[in-house]
């Protein structure tokens, strides 16, 4: 009974942030505005993490059952449970504000720094002999001298000089058999003609003096002759090569030509001439005693913040509030009719716990310094709504 006692805390944890998202109104596509789905997306996720908690704790009890000797509230108060809880209660683990004050205090502004001071060098001005220009030796170029000589120079050296003799052609005539000669035969004629008979428009045969032949045996007037048909030739022109390609090479005698053109007599030459150095007298600043720095100490500079230093709080407590588990629509109905009345519109009195109701309650609880998320019994008492 114990162990049963303790896993029924346990269990206990994932309906404490039930009690603000578990009955939330929460159907895909009802048409919360961004700020509600922002809210929601904020409750599941405590919810995830109470029930990651959740069985952490299990694991703790789990552990503690090993000892019969336990009790079961030790068991629960060890896990991290509400002491003392009574059958029905709710608790969730609430993140108490911190409370601060404002205290001042006197911090350093700059702190103790040293300055180095530089101190400038002394100087005097004496007088000095300075090299202005260096000693150099300056060389005089003697140009050469020329004469004029004149002399024969090779223009084209002697070379053969080869030439091509293109081929020559001439034309000629010659007869080409087209046809040899042959035998064929050949329609002829009678001595006279083709013997003056002629057929007359009744089909019969009439003779050279008109007179109807009556004989049986007529002339058909068809006569071949035998003949022989000489050959047949053509004309072609044809060319032949007289004398064929050659080369003929001739002999090209050198050329010379006579120049006229100028040699050196006397070549050049260099003479040196040295050149002094020259000086010039300037006055001149010199070092007495070097540049040297001093250091000097500045003191450090205060000044005064204030510092926020926390007081009470920041801190997660348990807390009894409201969920699913103990609340019933009459209830929940009395605490929206307890905030409508205060100004805090809840939408429809209908005993459901919904984002309306979350968000004028979050509202109330905000504006009379209350823990704000969960229906806490301090808001219940706010709401004088009995529990």
């Amino acid at each position: 009974m114990i162990y049963k006692r303790a896993l029924m805390a346990a269990a206990g944890t994932s309906a404490l942030l039930l009690a603000a998202c578990g009955t939330t109104q929460t159907t895909s596509g009802s048409g919360y505005s961004s700020s509600e789905s922002a809210r929601i997306a904020e409750l599941q996720a405590q919810l995830l993490s109470a029930q990651s908690q959740n069985a952490s704790l299990s694991s703790q009890v789990s552990s503690y059952q090993s000892s019969s000797s336990t009790s079961g509230d030790s068991i629960a108060i060890a896990a991290g449970y509400p002491p003392n809880a009574l059958p029905g209660q709710c608790f969730s683990r609430i993140l108490i504000p911190e409370l601060t004050e404002t205290i001042a205090e006197q911090v350093i502004d700059l702190p103790v720094s040293t300055e180095l001071r530089i101190i400038a060098a002394e100087y005097e001005f004496q007088q000095e002999q300075i090299l202005v220009k260096e000693a150099t030796t300056r060389y005089h170029v003697i140009p050469a001298t020329y004469e004029t000589i004149t002399e024969q120079v090779l223009v084209q050296p002697e070379m053969t000089i080869s030439k091509v003799i293109a081929a020559v052609y001439e034309e000629y005539e010659e007869q080409v058999l087209v046809r040899p000669a042959f035998t064929t035969w050949k329609p002829g004629a009678g001595l006279i003609g083709d013997g003056g008979y002629r057929r007359g428009n009744d089909g019969r045969l009439y003779g050279p003096d008109g007179s109807l032949v009556q004989t049986i045996i007529q002339p058909t007037g068809e006569i071949l002759c035998k003949v022989e048909v000489p050959p047949k030739y053509k004309t072609v022109s044809r060319k032949r090569l007289v004398s064929a390609e050659h080369t003929q090479e001739t002999l090209v005698q050198a050329k010379y030509e006579t120049i006229t053109k100028q040699v050196i007599a006397v070549p050049p030459r260099v003479e040196e001439e040295v050149v002094a150095a020259e000086y010039t007298t300037i006055r001149v600043r010199r070092e007495i005693s070097p540049a040297r720095t001093d250091t000097i100490t500045i003191p450090a500079t205060y000044k005064t913040i204030e510092k926020i230093r926390i007081v009470s709080g920041g801190n997660l407590e348990w807390r009894e509030v409201i969920c699913d588990t103990n609340s019933t629509p009459e209830l929940i109905s009395e605490v929206q009719t307890a905030l409508s009345s205060r100004g805090y519109s809840t939408g429809r009195v209908d005993g459901v716990f919904g984002m309306s109701t979350l968000r004028a309650m979050e509202k109330f609880q905000h504006d009379n310094g209350l823990i704000v998320g969960q229906l806490t019994m301090e808001t219940m008492d706010a709401l004088s709504v009995a529990h």
